[in-house]
């Protein structure tokens, strides 16, 4: 089935039904639209959920987050269980058979910041040491759904194996919240890379100043991986480009930075969600440009969804870059009951202006 899938959609671009130079169309409350496409084949759902151990992902699988060690992928993804959402692991050796292996974080008790959930884990290994900047919240919606509500914090854990076990370290707090910021809702984890003889994490951000939730990413930087990191002033991108939880991926040949997120759209009810995966470049991995981006994967060409689709996880596989992501079936637009799919986009990254 899967193959059909792709096979399918492959056709669909060589026969010019998702030209790389269409425009998506405007948003009714006006933020920022990409006006371009790169070539993306999608190949359908690889993860399903609802099989996790201990009913780990019940209720929905989200947020894929890749990591590759040796020949074995290890996919850290949101499970939506019957305690709450958290982080879950599950294991690959080709990207489309995956191996779950359970829920990897407890939750927190009531005193502390990640007792209703500890999700959205990003790992790096330093020194002999993965540490790991996971999401944590004391606030969600009711059951049986508890989709986590702000605030969205970033938590620390240590491990001597991308497998575990995860040690919690409550005693750190990496980024904290800052009032009347554009972080002082959201101050959440994202890609680490090592960077001039320091780390910069491509957090997400957001805030509500009397416009609504405005969400963009922006950076951080630390020489201890066990300490606080210090915030960049002003985001990566403005506000308004209304955008989360991203990955990175460079190309040596092209030397330019390549930004993954998923962007947040809104219906003719005024419904936000995330809506499709961008990508924008650079050149300098500390400066970005907001006219610089372009449409990855929407409802247009992801072969499964045709409302919500999200976080995006990107790994090279030959000359292809793999793509992770999440999205709810057909036209849902809802945080439940979502699916890890992939994605193939051909390497160089070509974008049409």
């Amino acid at each position: 089935m899967r193959k059909t899938v792709f096979i399918l959609g492959l056709l669909g671009w060589l026969l010019g039904s998702h030209s790389v130079s269409a425009q998506h169309e405007q948003y009714l409350d006006g933020r920022p639209a990409a006006q371009y496409r790169i070539p993306c084949v999608d190949e359908g759902v690889v993860l399903r959920h609802g099989d996790g151990k201990d009913s780990c992902d019940t209720y929905g699988a989200r947020e894929a987050i890749l990591d590759q060690v040796g020949n074995t992928y290890y996919l850290f993804y949101d499970g939506a269980g019957k305690d709450g959402w958290r982080a879950c692991l599950a294991t690959s050796k080709d990207l489309r058979n995956w191996e779950k292996k359970g829920a990897i974080l407890a939750l927190g008790d009531a005193s502390q910041k990640d007792s209703k959930s500890a999700s959205s884990p990003w790992v790096i290994q330093h020194d002999g040491i993965w540490h790991m900047f996971y999401l944590g919240t004391p606030n969600t919606t009711p059951a049986p759904d508890r989709i986590p509500a702000f605030p969205y914090m970033t938590m620390k854990a240590k491990a001597p194996s991308i497998a575990g076990p995860w040690i919690k370290q409550y005693a750190v707090d990496p980024l904290p919240l800052k009032p009347n910021s554009y972080y002082s809702l959201t101050a959440s984890p994202g890609y680490i890379v090592p960077y001039q003889n320091e780390f910069l994490q491509f957090f997400s951000a957001s805030t509500d100043q009397g416009k609504g939730v405005q969400r963009t990413v922006s950076i951080a930087r630390t020489r201890n991986l066990d300490g606080s990191w210090d915030i960049s002033e002003t985001p990566a991108l403005p506000l308004e480009e209304q955008i989360e939880n991203s990955s990175l991926y460079y190309d040596k040949g092209q030397k330019t930075w390549y930004l993954f997120t998923n962007h947040i759209g809104i219906t003719e009810k005024k419904v936000e969600y995330t809506d499709a995966i961008w990508v924008y470049w650079t050149k300098d991995l500390l400066n970005w440009r907001k006219e610089d981006k372009a449409v990855v994967l929407d409802g247009k060409n992801c072969s499964w969804s045709k409302g919500a689709i999200g976080m995006p996880t990107v790994v090279r596989v030959g000359n292809r870059l793999a793509m992770l992501y999440d999205a709810a079936p057909g036209e849902s637009i809802s945080h439940m009951k979502r699916n890890i799919g992939l994605a193939w986009i051909p390497l160089p990254i070509k974008v049409q202006r």
